[in-house]
């Protein structure tokens, strides 16, 4: 059974630094075909005599103007990618900056925004002097936001199910955008869903082990799957940056 393993960057690499912590080390430097070797083997799994034939990467490249560090990092790690055979194909996606507006908030429930209201000591009074009870505060940022992975993703997939190119697919992503395309893919191919976050799986990529064609599974990241799935410190040319 050939295995195509489709990986949302971003999901993965922040889902990651929640489970193992943003200042540890041992858990950046991943090797994604072992990931998904690992994956593919573990408990989650329900296929016998797969392995995995095809790497798909969607990412973006982080802009130097704003991080030049993390720039640096990132190609280094690509390349390093490259040089070990971790990956067969690389599809980038883009940042994009811009400034947003919207209601001054903090995590509610389940990480919903609870938006904050004026209230004593903090109070809005309007122009005749008199107390605004419960406005919301606005507020102006800066944001950047990582464009097309997702769609990268729903395209490589479906691509090598409608080809041919797979027998089974490993999506590790939570993004319910991908609700469609994974929904469809279940009636050609077994899919394997993993959760590179801690949170709740999305619900729109829920399903039935027996939808379609079966043999689906569900599958939640751990911390210690990250660890023990790192690349050589050298990789070709490409050396493992500090702290990572």
């Amino acid at each position: 059974m050939r295995v195509g393993v489709y990986i949302d960057g971003f999901d993965l690499y922040y889902g990651a630094r929640v489970l193992c912590g943003r200042s540890t080390p041992g858990w950046r430097w991943l090797d994604l075909r072992t990931l998904a070797t690992n994956l593919l083997d573990g408990p989650g799994s329900a296929w016998r005599s797969a392995h995995v034939s095809r790497v798909v990467y969607c990412t973006a490249r982080v802009n130097g103007a704003d991080n030049t560090a993390g720039q640096h990092d990132q190609d280094t790690y690509l390349r390093a990618l490259d040089q070990n055979g971790s990956i067969d194909v690389l599809a980038l996606g883009n940042y994009v900056s811009r400034v947003a507006t919207a209601p001054l908030a903090t995590p509610g429930r389940r990480g919903r925004p609870q938006l904050t209201r004026a209230d004593w000591p903090l109070q809005v009074r309007d122009q005749f002097g008199s107390d605004v009870p419960d406005a919301t505060f606005m507020a102006s940022v800066a944001r950047r936001e990582e464009k097309g992975s997702d769609v990268n993703v729903a395209s490589h997939l479906l691509i090598d199910v409608l080809t041919a190119r797979i027998d089974a697919a490993i999506v590790i992503s939570n993004d319910s955008d991908l609700e469609f395309p994974i929904r469809y893919v279940r009636t050609v191919v077994p899919v394997g869903l993993v959760n590179p976050t801690p949170g709740y799986p999305a619900g729109k990529l829920n399903g039935d082990a027996t939808d379609g064609v079966g043999a689906h599974w569900w599958h939640q990241l751990t911390a210690a799957e990250t660890r023990s799935a790192q690349l050589p410190s050298v990789c070709g040319r490409a050396r493992r940056p500090p702290g990572w």
